[in-house]
């Protein structure tokens, strides 16, 4: 099943709506006038490589005009670099395909030389597209259902997100209706109205969507976050909150133990934590007092 939704009833009424002919489409994708007709005929449906330029040549973002179900394997990073299979032999500076294909396929991993080159030419970073590899790995395996709804007793545990660009995608696929989540300028006018300020723009928040760069300055990762009505941890990177969490917990080992003053949360009243939140700190403590005695005295 294809990653990205192609619907031709869409794709007639935003062309007709954008005053753009089926023989103009035609010459910016570089297909024939009938081949777009049938395409909206739904007699034929067009190359998932072609989607990309059909996007444009629409004036259309490509997320917004053929959605995507759920995070990009290496097959989807390449249709949406609007690449066919062969074309990358050029890019890795080889006379075959093969080394993607097989990658693609989940039968052998991309070698090192190759993920850098290959990045560039989809407009990702190269941590994107490992990541893009493992689920082609995952799909091959079974270890991910495709294009199928699993059954509770054998739905495979889902993979959390850990790059920027996947958080927030996420966000953008399970928190809003289909066809309905907003677009990336939508996005940047809420973070620079929570900003005051001009912070980012609709192409950064693309990029970051992406995975085209994972840079983002804290005060629109705050903007993020309140936005998608989300806790700012939620955007920073596994590492730093493993170890804010960990820092968490030493204190509330140490408060058990009677070495701190009442514990209480950052921004809350006299009352300190909610009784619930701190069974669950104090219980995550004891374990904590288990694997590590002297983490105290560190």
């Amino acid at each position: 099943m294809p990653a990205r939704r192609f619907d031709r009833d869409r794709v007639r009424l935003v062309r007709r709506r954008a005053e753009i002919s089926q023989s103009e489409v035609a010459d910016s994708v570089g297909v024939a006038e009938s081949t777009v007709s049938g395409w909206e005929a739904g007699t034929s449906a067009p190359d998932q490589e072609k989607l990309p330029a059909l996007a444009q040549a629409l004036r259309q973002p490509l997320d917004r005009l053929f959605p995507r179900d759920g995070l990009p394997d290496l097959t989807d990073l390449r249709c949406d670099a609007g690449l066919y299979r062969k074309e990358t032999a050029s890019v890795i500076d080889m006379k075959s395909d093969g080394p993607v294909g097989a990658a693609e396929g989940g039968v052998r991993r991309l070698k090192d030389r190759y993920i850098e080159k290959l990045a560039e030419a989809y407009g990702v970073t190269a941590e994107a597209l490992r990541r893009a590899q493992d689920r082609s790995f995952a799909k091959q395996s079974g270890d991910e259902e495709v294009g199928t709804v699993a059954s509770p007793a054998k739905a495979a545990p889902e993979e959390a997100p850990r790059t920027l660009a996947e958080k927030i995608t996420l966000m953008l696929e399970r928190s809003y209706p289909q066809g309905a989540a907003p677009g990336d300028s939508e996005i940047a006018a809420a973070v620079n109205a929570h900003a005051g300020a001009e912070v980012i723009s609709a192409a950064e928040i693309e990029d970051l969507r992406t995975g085209r760069s994972e840079d983002a300055a804290p005060v629109a990762l705050e903007g993020l976050a309140q936005f998608f009505g989300v806790t700012r941890l939620y955007f920073e990177p596994d590492e730093a909150v493993a170890r804010q969490v960990y820092e968490g917990l030493r204190l509330m080992s140490a408060a058990k133990q009677g070495k701190v003053g009442r514990v209480r949360a950052r921004g809350m009243g006299a009352e300190g934590l909610p009784a619930g939140v701190l069974s669950i700190l104090n219980d995550l403590a004891t374990e904590l007092e288990k694997a590590d005695p002297d983490a105290n005295n560190k």
